[in-house]
């Protein structure tokens, strides 16, 4: 077995450890879980850390067990929320159980022996517990002064909102959920996000009180960026692995344009280089060469091969030193496939063909889909940050008069990132 510890050690991975931890994933090859409620129809890159603890520990050797709380979804974790979250229908956790279900066979080996990787649900052991039968339980054994030191409660009491006795409750449906898996998956170690210790640890003080047994616990830093604030979000909202709710090519993108001061860390957790090989990438003089290598392992692992070249592609084309001859001759399947990720306008000829100038088309005719008012486009436009099927707007009120890509695409640029597809039908 690998020394787990170490590997996330190096990493930066590691933010409380439990002591006798590192000692009782020495001895043996252990079970351990991580839970993942369904409160969406897919994980997001803010997931992503907490499931690389999970192949770590199965490169390990140790045996991963995935939680998808299709239970614990119905309440909501109070963790890191200022306010009660709004419950989900039962139809909806499904969906979201079942999304969350697939994503993780992306990352874990479920066909390793021993140590193969299983996914479960809370739901099949709470469905079949009354209110009565889990207070005597479970609630007997945790004190409420216990569950309210917990920072999670502390904030929310402290707060003008307060918390309900669904949230607070949650804690003793977590603490219950690692009981079971001790008892009957034998798992020893519960691990997650920073915000997770509390939850855990009423996990590892159940088994103690009720069962006389020693589990452990395991969180990692929540993920940062450089000026403190939360990582995972782009303009649009999460970074979502669904390729429906993401598409590979802005998923790349994100990686593709993550601050230089960023680089480091993140190719330490989200990535499989090993220490030498992101050295040799941080050493590298153009911090480009790293990004390229973060977003291309990422991608492929979340999208596959295929999905990660597309978006390349696209990126090369997009954003590399592509000419216009260059987008004349890319064939019209090829140009929607590079371009698939790009948000698309449809316009009718007749449409184009009233249109005033630029500035009309890049506000009010596409529906203020690019700019919203005519003064927003104008001064970008005299700013140089407007392009036409790459070639450069130089006025605000120059015609439209530009060649269609394939007869039917304009492309067009907006600052350094954004690009739009106008189909003219």
């Amino acid at each position: 077995m690998k020394d787990f510890i170490a590997e996330l050690s190096w990493r930066g991975m590691i933010h409380d450890v439990m002591p006798g931890t590192e000692e009782q994933l020495n001895k043996e090859m252990t079970a351990g879980y991580i839970g993942f409620d369904p409160t969406a129809p897919s994980l997001h890159i803010g997931n992503l850390a907490t499931i690389m603890l999970l192949v770590h520990f199965q490169r390990a050797g140790h045996k991963p067990i995935a939680l998808v709380g299709g239970a614990t979804g119905m309440i909501g974790d109070p963790s890191g929320k200022s306010q009660e979250r709004e419950f989900l229908t039962e139809d909806a956790l499904r969906r979201n159980q079942e999304g969350i279900r697939i994503q993780l066979e992306r990352f874990l080996d479920f066909g390793s022996g021993t140590n193969s990787a299983e996914i479960v649900n809370n739901y099949d052991w709470f469905k079949n517990i009354s209110f009565l039968q889990f207070l005597r339980e479970a609630g007997k054994h945790l004190t409420v002064n216990y569950m309210a030191a917990k920072d999670s409660v502390k904030k929310r009491m402290e707060s003008g909102t307060g918390i309900s006795f669904t949230e607070f409750s949650y804690q003793l449906l977590q603490g219950y959920d690692f009981y079971h898996l001790y008892k009957h998956k034998n798992a020893r170690l519960q691990m997650g996000g920073s915000d997770q210790w509390g939850n855990i640890t009423a996990g590892t003080e159940l088994i103690r009180r009720k069962d006389g047994g020693e589990a452990f616990a395991l969180t990692a830093p929540l993920i940062t960026k450089a000026d403190g604030t939360k990582f995972g979000k782009s303009e649009s909202g999460n970074v979502w692995l669904d390729a429906n709710l993401t598409s590979p090519y802005k998923f790349f993108q994100f990686w593709r344009n993550v601050d230089d001061k960023e680089i480091s860390k993140l190719l330490r957790v989200f990535t499989l280089f090993t220490q030498e090989q992101i050295q040799a990438l941080e050493s590298d003089p153009n911090p480009n060469n790293a990004k390229i290598g973060l977003a291309e392992e990422i991608t492929i692992r979340v999208h596959g091969t295929d999905a990660c070249q597309k978006a390349i592609q696209a990126s090369n084309l997009l954003f590399g030193k592509s000419t216009l001859e260059e987008l004349q001759t890319t064939n019209e399947k090829t140009l929607l496939e590079v371009c698939e990720g790009v948000p698309q306008i449809e316009l009718t000829k007749d449409v184009l063909g009233s249109v005033k100038d630029v500035t009309d088309l890049l506000s009010t005719t596409t529906n203020s889909l690019i700019f919203s008012s005519k003064g927003e486009a104008r001064k970008m436009i005299q700013g140089g940050g407007v392009s036409i099927n790459k070639i450069k707007v130089e006025k605000p009120d120059q015609a439209v008069d530009f060649d269609l890509l394939q007869e039917k695409f304009l492309l067009i640029q907006k600052g350094r990132r954004n690009y739009y597809l106008v189909k003219v039908v």
